[in-house]
């Protein structure tokens, strides 16, 4: 099993840099005094194809050489990762082919399509979306770029981090949302070379608690099928993201689906951003357990902001 080490999020770095923005940082001093804490949001909903995705599906496609970029790239995803991939392979010219759960958003499927990417729907579930993407490697010779479980993934992701501890130092604590993996593996690799001391939280909805039960077990937890409103965050972990999370994230924080969506919408309403709400759980989790972070330097990574504004989740 490859782990990538800090000098591949280095070379990431300077290999996506053409592709990619660097987001700002933003502050909000009603959330910082709703939380007690210094809150400094790296906000990847302002990232290209609208979340941090887009860092490691870049860093995949062009880290291939030229013959197997030529028989393009496939993967299986909710909905960020399908549009990452299928920007950063129209980027590079190559075909990109996307597994999706049936049920998966609207807005993201037609961001896959925008980008040129075919897309091959299956049942809403983990084992559905590894077989049909098995067919599709098999069948065409694409190079798999998973979701998180890919090392070029988690370097790629890794330079969001970089980015942030280059801009905003002295962070007591770093927040991130878990679902597979592979943001909160590349904030691990980043801060473990950069901030040893820095403290990382993984922040789940208790709806899709996988990553708290495995902590909680000491080894991996499946569930599959989980529900939740943070659709990017129901999916388990690898082996790969585990030997991140198990080494260095000192607590997963769970928060309720309203708890997610109140985060969601106060951010909308104080920040004047749109995030969507995965990308609202480290804040639902601050609030949700001030005293954890009260006094702190706090780091916190938007993930995306990809919504269906037609059909705002929570809305009745």
């Amino acid at each position: 099993m490859e782990i990538p080490t800090f000098d591949d999020v280095l070379e990431a770095h300077a290999r996506i840099t053409p592709y990619i923005h660097r987001t700002p940082v933003l502050t909000s001093s009603y959330l910082n005094q709703l939380s007690g804490a210094e809150i400094y949001f790296k906000c990847e909903n302002l990232q290209k194809v609208g979340a941090f995705k887009a860092r490691g599906a870049t860093n995949a496609v062009f880290k291939l050489d030229d013959s197997d970029a030529a028989q393009g790239v496939a993967t299986h995803s909710s909905g960020n990762h399908a549009g990452a991939l299928s920007y950063a392979a129209a980027q590079r010219g190559i075909q990109a082919t996307v597994v999706m759960p049936h049920n998966a958003p609207a807005t993201k499927k037609a961001a896959v399509q925008s980008y040129g990417g075919k897309i091959l729907e299956c049942e809403p579930t983990q084992a559905a979306r590894e077989a049909m993407l098995e067919q599709v490697i098999a069948e065409t010779g694409a190079d798999m770029v998973h979701p998180y479980d890919d090392p070029r993934v988690i370097a790629g992701q890794a330079t969001c981090v970089l980015e942030l501890q280059q801009e905003i130092d002295k962070l007591d604590t770093v927040v991130a949302p878990i679902g597979g993996g592979g943001l909160i593996s590349g904030t691990c690799l980043t801060l473990a070379a950069l901030s040893p001391k820095t403290r990382i939280v993984a922040a789940e909805p208790a709806n899709a608690d996988d990553a708290y039960r495995s902590l909680k077990a000491g080894k991996i937890v499946l569930q599959d099928a989980q529900q939740s409103v943070a659709d990017g965050l129901k999916t388990n972990l690898k082996p790969r993201t585990w030997h991140f999370v198990s080494r260095f994230v000192s607590e997963v924080l769970l928060a309720s689906e309203q708890e997610i969506l109140d985060a969601m919408y106060l951010t909308w309403q104080r920040m004047k951003i749109i995030i969507e709400p995965s990308s609202a759980v480290p804040l639902a989790v601050i609030l949700k357990h001030r005293q954890l972070f009260e006094g702190q330097r706090v780091g916190v990574i938007i993930s995306g902001g990809n919504v269906d504004l037609k059909h705002c989740p929570g809305c009745k």
